[in-house]
Protein backbone atom coordinates (compact mmCIF):
# COMPACT_ATOMS: atom_id res chain seq x y z
CA UNK A 1 0.00 0.00 0.00
CA UNK A 2 2.14 2.52 -1.19
CA UNK A 3 0.55 5.77 -1.34
CA UNK A 4 -1.40 5.87 -4.92
CA UNK A 5 -4.80 6.56 -5.56
CA UNK A 6 -6.91 2.96 -6.56
CA UNK A 7 -7.95 3.04 -10.26
CA UNK A 8 -9.45 1.25 -13.10
CA UNK A 9 -6.25 0.63 -14.90
CA UNK A 10 -8.00 1.33 -18.23
CA UNK A 11 -7.51 4.86 -16.99
CA UNK A 12 -4.20 5.55 -19.57
CA UNK A 13 -1.79 4.04 -21.91
CA UNK A 14 2.08 4.05 -21.58
CA UNK A 15 3.15 6.64 -24.56
CA UNK A 16 6.85 7.39 -26.05
CA UNK A 17 9.41 6.10 -24.48
CA UNK A 18 7.31 3.97 -21.80
CA UNK A 19 5.97 2.63 -24.38
CA UNK A 20 8.85 1.75 -26.05
CA UNK A 21 10.18 -0.21 -22.90
CA UNK A 22 7.22 -1.92 -22.17
CA UNK A 23 6.81 -3.98 -25.47
CA UNK A 24 10.58 -4.71 -25.09
CA UNK A 25 9.57 -6.19 -21.81
CA UNK A 26 6.75 -7.90 -23.04
CA UNK A 27 8.71 -9.71 -25.95
CA UNK A 28 11.20 -10.79 -23.11
CA UNK A 29 8.74 -12.27 -21.29
CA UNK A 30 7.20 -13.78 -24.12
CA UNK A 31 10.02 -15.28 -25.25
CA UNK A 32 10.10 -16.77 -21.49
CA UNK A 33 6.37 -18.36 -22.04
CA UNK A 34 7.60 -20.22 -25.14
CA UNK A 35 10.74 -21.26 -23.36
CA UNK A 36 8.43 -22.45 -20.36
CA UNK A 37 6.07 -24.56 -22.82
CA UNK A 38 3.71 -21.99 -22.84
CA UNK A 39 2.84 -21.39 -19.27
CA UNK A 40 5.24 -19.20 -16.94
CA UNK A 41 4.82 -19.71 -13.56
CA UNK A 42 3.32 -16.27 -12.17
CA UNK A 43 6.48 -15.87 -9.73
CA UNK A 44 8.43 -16.24 -13.15
CA UNK A 45 6.43 -13.48 -14.55
CA UNK A 46 6.93 -10.99 -11.63
CA UNK A 47 10.50 -11.63 -11.68
CA UNK A 48 11.29 -11.08 -14.99
CA UNK A 49 8.71 -7.74 -14.54
CA UNK A 50 10.68 -6.96 -12.20
CA UNK A 51 13.79 -7.75 -12.23
CA UNK A 52 14.99 -8.81 -15.27
CA UNK A 53 18.38 -7.19 -16.41
CA UNK A 54 18.30 -4.26 -17.92
CA UNK A 55 14.50 -4.52 -18.40
CA UNK A 56 12.51 -4.95 -15.39
CA UNK A 57 10.75 -2.38 -13.68
CA UNK A 58 13.56 -2.27 -10.80
CA UNK A 59 16.37 -2.88 -13.37
CA UNK A 60 15.70 0.15 -15.60
CA UNK A 61 16.54 3.62 -15.37
CA UNK A 62 13.02 4.80 -15.02
CA UNK A 63 12.13 7.14 -12.41
CA UNK A 64 10.35 5.16 -9.50
CA UNK A 65 9.87 6.97 -6.18
CA UNK A 66 8.75 10.79 -5.41
CA UNK A 67 6.53 12.82 -7.27
CA UNK A 68 8.42 12.01 -10.82
CA UNK A 69 7.59 8.28 -10.20
CA UNK A 70 5.09 5.87 -9.61
CA UNK A 71 4.89 6.07 -5.60
CA UNK A 72 5.71 7.47 -2.53
CA UNK A 73 7.12 5.75 0.32
CA UNK A 74 7.78 7.41 3.74
CA UNK A 75 10.78 8.59 4.24
CA UNK A 76 10.08 10.22 0.93
CA UNK A 77 7.62 12.31 2.36
CA UNK A 78 10.07 13.88 4.51
CA UNK A 79 12.70 13.96 7.39
CA UNK A 80 10.93 12.29 10.19
CA UNK A 81 10.18 9.02 9.46
CA UNK A 82 14.22 8.36 9.30
CA UNK A 83 14.14 10.54 12.72
CA UNK A 84 12.16 8.57 14.49
CA UNK A 85 13.64 5.35 13.63
CA UNK A 86 16.94 6.38 14.64
CA UNK A 87 15.90 6.36 18.16
CA UNK A 88 15.86 2.55 17.63
CA UNK A 89 18.74 2.21 15.78
CA UNK A 90 21.42 4.45 17.58
CA UNK A 91 20.64 2.83 20.53
CA UNK A 92 20.97 -0.97 19.21
CA UNK A 93 24.33 0.85 17.43
CA UNK A 94 25.92 1.56 20.71
CA UNK A 95 25.76 -1.89 22.42
CA UNK A 96 27.50 -3.72 19.64
CA UNK A 97 31.44 -3.16 19.27
CA UNK A 98 32.05 -1.59 15.65
CA UNK A 99 28.37 -1.94 13.93
CA UNK A 100 27.46 -2.18 10.32
CA UNK A 101 24.19 -0.27 9.56
CA UNK A 102 22.73 -2.41 6.28
CA UNK A 103 19.75 -1.11 4.19
CA UNK A 104 17.90 -3.39 2.00
CA UNK A 105 16.63 -1.62 -1.60
CA UNK A 106 17.57 2.02 -0.09
CA UNK A 107 15.30 4.12 -3.45
CA UNK A 108 16.50 7.36 -3.35
CA UNK A 109 18.69 7.66 -0.43
CA UNK A 110 16.04 9.45 1.57
CA UNK A 111 16.01 7.23 4.38
CA UNK A 112 19.86 6.79 4.55
CA UNK A 113 19.99 10.59 4.58
CA UNK A 114 17.63 10.99 7.80
CA UNK A 115 19.36 8.56 9.34
CA UNK A 116 22.92 9.35 8.98
CA UNK A 117 21.77 13.03 10.20
CA UNK A 118 20.28 12.02 13.54
CA UNK A 119 22.54 9.59 14.12
CA UNK A 120 25.27 11.95 13.37
CA UNK A 121 23.84 14.60 15.77
CA UNK A 122 23.62 12.20 18.76
CA UNK A 123 26.84 10.78 18.05
CA UNK A 124 25.93 7.12 17.37
CA UNK A 125 26.95 7.17 13.57
CA UNK A 126 27.79 3.53 13.22
CA UNK A 127 31.07 1.82 12.04
CA UNK A 128 30.02 1.51 8.35
CA UNK A 129 26.47 2.38 6.41
CA UNK A 130 26.07 -1.01 3.72
CA UNK A 131 23.17 -0.02 1.09
CA UNK A 132 22.33 -3.78 -1.03
CA UNK A 133 20.79 -2.37 -4.03
CA UNK A 134 20.25 -5.01 -6.92
CA UNK A 135 19.43 -1.06 -9.16
CA UNK A 136 22.14 0.53 -11.07
CA UNK A 137 20.15 3.39 -11.65
CA UNK A 138 19.16 3.60 -8.04
CA UNK A 139 22.65 3.18 -6.72
CA UNK A 140 23.60 5.69 -8.90
CA UNK A 141 21.04 8.14 -7.43
CA UNK A 142 21.93 7.36 -3.79
CA UNK A 143 25.47 7.48 -4.33
CA UNK A 144 24.56 10.86 -5.81
CA UNK A 145 23.08 12.24 -2.41
CA UNK A 146 24.63 10.22 0.42
CA UNK A 147 28.58 10.90 -1.12
CA UNK A 148 28.73 14.02 0.45
CA UNK A 149 27.04 13.16 3.50
CA UNK A 150 29.49 10.45 3.92
CA UNK A 151 32.38 13.51 3.42
CA UNK A 152 30.62 15.63 6.02
CA UNK A 153 30.56 12.97 8.48
CA UNK A 154 33.55 10.80 8.06
CA UNK A 155 31.42 7.83 7.49
CA UNK A 156 31.99 4.74 5.18
CA UNK A 157 29.23 4.10 2.97
CA UNK A 158 29.45 0.88 0.72
CA UNK A 159 27.20 -0.44 -2.10
CA UNK A 160 26.66 -3.98 -2.42
CA UNK A 161 25.21 -6.42 -4.64
CA UNK A 162 24.47 -9.54 -2.55
CA UNK A 163 24.96 -10.11 1.00
CA UNK A 164 28.37 -9.79 2.83
CA UNK A 165 30.18 -13.08 3.16
CA UNK A 166 31.57 -12.35 6.94
CA UNK A 167 28.90 -12.38 10.06
CA UNK A 168 26.96 -8.81 10.76
CA UNK A 169 27.09 -7.10 13.81
CA UNK A 170 24.63 -4.33 14.11
CA UNK A 171 21.31 -3.21 12.52
CA UNK A 172 19.11 -4.37 8.96
CA UNK A 173 16.42 -2.28 7.82
CA UNK A 174 14.25 -3.30 5.03
CA UNK A 175 11.54 -0.65 4.64
CA UNK A 176 9.25 -1.84 1.18
CA UNK A 177 11.00 -4.45 0.53
CA UNK A 178 9.41 -7.78 1.32
CA UNK A 179 6.78 -6.59 -0.54
CA UNK A 180 8.47 -6.52 -3.81
CA UNK A 181 9.29 -10.29 -3.52
CA UNK A 182 7.70 -12.21 -6.02
CA UNK A 183 5.56 -14.62 -4.84
CA UNK A 184 3.57 -17.80 -5.56
CA UNK A 185 -0.02 -16.91 -6.47
CA UNK A 186 -2.96 -19.56 -6.08
CA UNK A 187 -6.03 -20.00 -6.43
CA UNK A 188 -8.75 -22.80 -4.71
CA UNK A 189 -9.94 -25.37 -7.21
CA UNK A 190 -11.61 -28.32 -6.38
CA UNK A 191 -10.64 -27.97 -2.54
CA UNK A 192 -6.88 -27.85 -3.29
CA UNK A 193 -4.28 -24.70 -4.32
CA UNK A 194 -3.59 -24.60 -8.16
CA UNK A 195 -0.47 -22.40 -9.09
CA UNK A 196 -1.26 -19.57 -10.89
CA UNK A 197 0.70 -19.21 -14.56
CA UNK A 198 1.02 -16.68 -17.25
CA UNK A 199 0.22 -17.25 -21.00
CA UNK A 200 0.04 -15.83 -24.12
CA UNK A 201 -2.90 -14.04 -25.07
CA UNK A 202 -3.10 -11.98 -28.34
CA UNK A 203 -0.85 -9.00 -27.89
CA UNK A 204 -0.79 -9.58 -24.32
CA UNK A 205 -0.74 -12.05 -20.99
CA UNK A 206 -3.81 -13.94 -19.50
CA UNK A 207 -4.03 -15.97 -16.25
CA UNK A 208 -4.09 -19.73 -16.19
CA UNK A 209 -3.84 -22.54 -13.20
CA UNK A 210 -1.29 -25.34 -12.57
CA UNK A 211 -2.44 -28.49 -10.85
CA UNK A 212 1.29 -29.38 -9.34
CA UNK A 213 0.90 -28.49 -5.78
CA UNK A 214 1.76 -30.56 -3.14
CA UNK A 215 -0.32 -31.95 -0.32
CA UNK A 216 2.15 -30.91 1.88
CA UNK A 217 3.31 -27.16 0.07
CA UNK A 218 2.82 -24.18 2.17
CA UNK A 219 -0.45 -23.26 -0.05
CA UNK A 220 -1.83 -26.21 0.48
CA UNK A 221 -1.26 -26.22 4.53
CA UNK A 222 -2.75 -22.66 4.19
CA UNK A 223 -5.90 -24.01 2.49
CA UNK A 224 -6.62 -26.28 4.93
CA UNK A 225 -4.98 -24.31 8.33
CA UNK A 226 -7.67 -21.23 6.86
CA UNK A 227 -10.16 -23.24 5.09
CA UNK A 228 -9.87 -21.22 2.29
CA UNK A 229 -13.60 -21.87 0.07
CA UNK A 230 -13.70 -22.90 -3.62
CA UNK A 231 -12.16 -19.61 -6.01
CA UNK A 232 -10.06 -17.58 -2.64
CA UNK A 233 -7.34 -16.67 -4.58
CA UNK A 234 -4.01 -15.36 -2.21
CA UNK A 235 -0.44 -15.33 -2.55
CA UNK A 236 2.51 -17.10 -0.24
CA UNK A 237 6.09 -16.06 -0.77
CA UNK A 238 8.47 -18.73 0.01
CA UNK A 239 11.06 -16.39 -1.03
CA UNK A 240 10.60 -13.74 2.11
CA UNK A 241 10.89 -16.39 4.27
CA UNK A 242 14.55 -17.58 2.35
CA UNK A 243 15.71 -14.08 2.92
CA UNK A 244 14.62 -14.36 6.36
CA UNK A 245 17.17 -17.16 6.61
CA UNK A 246 19.95 -15.85 5.23
CA UNK A 247 19.75 -12.85 7.43
CA UNK A 248 19.69 -15.11 10.04
CA UNK A 249 23.03 -16.89 8.98
CA UNK A 250 24.69 -13.66 8.47
CA UNK A 251 23.84 -11.70 11.28
CA UNK A 252 25.42 -12.58 14.64
CA UNK A 253 24.03 -10.45 16.46
CA UNK A 254 21.93 -7.42 16.42
CA UNK A 255 18.41 -6.33 14.78
CA UNK A 256 16.67 -6.48 11.72
CA UNK A 257 13.91 -4.07 11.43
CA UNK A 258 11.17 -5.05 8.43
CA UNK A 259 8.76 -2.11 7.77
CA UNK A 260 5.90 -3.10 4.86
CA UNK A 261 2.31 -3.39 4.61
CA UNK A 262 0.88 -6.27 5.57
CA UNK A 263 -1.33 -8.61 7.96
CA UNK A 264 -1.29 -11.44 10.58
CA UNK A 265 -1.97 -14.73 8.81
CA UNK A 266 -5.47 -14.68 10.69
CA UNK A 267 -6.20 -11.77 8.91
CA UNK A 268 -4.47 -12.12 5.59
CA UNK A 269 -6.77 -15.18 4.47
CA UNK A 270 -10.19 -13.55 5.71
CA UNK A 271 -12.64 -13.97 3.45
CA UNK A 272 -13.49 -10.65 1.85
CA UNK A 273 -9.20 -10.85 0.63
CA UNK A 274 -10.27 -13.68 -1.54
CA UNK A 275 -8.98 -12.49 -4.52
CA UNK A 276 -5.69 -12.08 -2.68
CA UNK A 277 -3.89 -8.44 -2.65
CA UNK A 278 -1.49 -7.81 -5.60
CA UNK A 279 -1.43 -4.35 -6.28
CA UNK A 280 0.23 -2.02 -9.13
CA UNK A 281 1.86 1.51 -9.05
CA UNK A 282 1.91 3.47 -12.27
CA UNK A 283 2.18 7.22 -11.84
CA UNK A 284 0.67 7.63 -8.77
CA UNK A 285 -2.39 5.10 -9.32
CA UNK A 286 -2.85 1.80 -7.84
CA UNK A 287 -5.04 -0.94 -10.10
CA UNK A 288 -4.72 -4.71 -9.42
CA UNK A 289 -3.82 -5.85 -13.08
CA UNK A 290 0.05 -7.37 -12.78
CA UNK A 291 -0.43 -8.61 -16.48
CA UNK A 292 -0.37 -5.12 -18.22
CA UNK A 293 2.48 -2.47 -18.69
CA UNK A 294 4.97 -4.96 -17.89
CA UNK A 295 8.55 -3.81 -17.32
CA UNK A 296 6.99 0.25 -16.52
CA UNK A 297 4.72 -0.19 -13.29
CA UNK A 298 5.87 -1.83 -9.89
CA UNK A 299 4.27 -5.12 -8.80
CA UNK A 300 3.67 -5.81 -5.04
CA UNK A 301 1.80 -8.16 -2.47
CA UNK A 302 1.38 -7.64 1.03
CA UNK A 303 3.42 -9.19 3.97
CA UNK A 304 2.16 -12.40 5.65
CA UNK A 305 3.78 -11.33 8.77
CA UNK A 306 2.77 -14.25 10.52
CA UNK A 307 4.83 -16.03 7.74
CA UNK A 308 7.28 -14.06 8.53
CA UNK A 309 7.88 -14.23 12.06
CA UNK A 310 7.62 -18.29 11.69
CA UNK A 311 10.97 -18.36 9.17
CA UNK A 312 12.54 -15.75 11.95
CA UNK A 313 12.41 -18.30 14.80
CA UNK A 314 13.25 -21.09 12.70
CA UNK A 315 16.40 -18.76 11.25
CA UNK A 316 17.32 -18.12 15.48
CA UNK A 317 15.89 -14.70 15.68
CA UNK A 318 13.99 -13.96 18.62
CA UNK A 319 10.89 -11.73 17.81
CA UNK A 320 11.09 -8.63 19.50
CA UNK A 321 8.10 -6.54 18.43
CA UNK A 322 5.50 -6.56 15.92
CA UNK A 323 2.82 -3.19 15.62
CA UNK A 324 1.67 -0.29 13.55
CA UNK A 325 3.42 2.13 12.30
CA UNK A 326 1.72 4.46 14.21
CA UNK A 327 2.20 2.79 17.67
CA UNK A 328 5.44 2.69 16.35
CA UNK A 329 6.54 5.93 15.39
CA UNK A 330 4.66 7.24 17.68
CA UNK A 331 6.61 5.72 20.40
CA UNK A 332 9.41 6.57 19.08
CA UNK A 333 8.75 10.30 19.66
CA UNK A 334 7.08 11.43 16.79
CA UNK A 335 5.23 14.39 17.76
CA UNK A 336 7.62 15.89 19.66
CA UNK A 337 10.30 15.83 16.80
CA UNK A 338 7.36 17.22 14.92
CA UNK A 339 7.21 19.89 17.62
CA UNK A 340 7.18 23.77 15.74
CA UNK A 341 10.51 25.56 16.14
CA UNK A 342 10.55 29.23 17.20
CA UNK A 343 12.24 30.04 13.47
CA UNK A 344 9.58 27.65 11.75
CA UNK A 345 7.40 29.43 9.07
CA UNK A 346 3.65 28.34 8.62
CA UNK A 347 4.92 26.89 5.35
CA UNK A 348 7.22 24.59 7.04
CA UNK A 349 4.62 24.21 9.89
CA UNK A 350 1.90 23.13 7.40
CA UNK A 351 4.23 20.70 6.22
CA UNK A 352 5.43 18.94 8.93
CA UNK A 353 1.48 18.47 10.21
CA UNK A 354 0.79 17.00 6.72
CA UNK A 355 3.75 14.71 7.10
CA UNK A 356 2.41 13.47 10.22
CA UNK A 357 -0.84 13.13 9.32
CA UNK A 358 0.44 10.79 6.01
CA UNK A 359 2.59 8.43 8.49
CA UNK A 360 0.13 7.72 11.16
CA UNK A 361 -3.64 8.23 10.08
CA UNK A 362 -5.05 4.88 9.50
CA UNK A 363 -7.10 6.40 6.13
CA UNK A 364 -3.25 6.82 5.30
CA UNK A 365 -0.24 4.60 6.16
CA UNK A 366 -0.44 4.34 9.71
CA UNK A 367 -2.78 1.00 10.09
CA UNK A 368 -1.98 -0.76 7.10
CA UNK A 369 1.83 -0.59 7.77
CA UNK A 370 3.25 -2.62 10.35
CA UNK A 371 6.62 -3.01 11.89
CA UNK A 372 8.81 -5.79 12.84
CA UNK A 373 11.78 -6.50 14.54
CA UNK A 374 13.72 -9.36 15.10
CA UNK A 375 16.91 -9.67 16.66
CA UNK A 376 19.65 -11.61 18.25
CA UNK A 377 22.10 -11.14 21.36
CA UNK A 378 20.21 -7.64 22.19
CA UNK A 379 16.95 -8.36 24.78
CA UNK A 380 13.85 -7.38 23.88
CA UNK A 381 13.51 -3.84 25.62
CA UNK A 382 12.59 -2.10 22.50
CA UNK A 383 11.36 1.43 22.14
CA UNK A 384 9.16 1.39 19.25
CA UNK A 385 7.04 -1.32 20.18
CA UNK A 386 6.38 0.13 24.20
CA UNK A 387 3.05 2.33 23.27
CA UNK A 388 1.27 -1.33 21.53
CA UNK A 389 2.81 -4.30 20.81
CA UNK A 390 0.82 -7.04 18.86
CA UNK A 391 3.41 -10.02 18.56
CA UNK A 392 0.11 -12.28 20.09
CA UNK A 393 -1.91 -11.67 16.97
CA UNK A 394 1.22 -13.36 14.66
Amino acid sequence: MRSSEVINPGWAKPEGLACSHCAAVTRHIRTLIHDAGGLLPFDQYMDAALYAPGLGYYASGARKFGEGGDFVTAPEIGPLFGRCLAHEVGPALEVIAAPYLLEFGAGSGALAQSLIEALSAEGQLPSRYCILEISPDLRERQRQRLEPLAKRYGLTIEWLEQMPSEPLRGVILANEVVDAFAVTRFRVIEGRPWRAGVCIEGDGFAWDWIDDLAPDSVAAKIVRRHELAEGHTSEVCPRADAWIDTLGHCLEQGLAIVIDYGFPAGEYYLPERSQGTLRCHYQHRAHNDPLIFAGIQDITCHVDFSALAEAGRAAGFDLLGYTSQEAYLLALGLLDLATPQPDDDEKVMLARAAEVKQLVLPSQMGEAFKVMALGKGVGEALSGFKLRDRRLSL
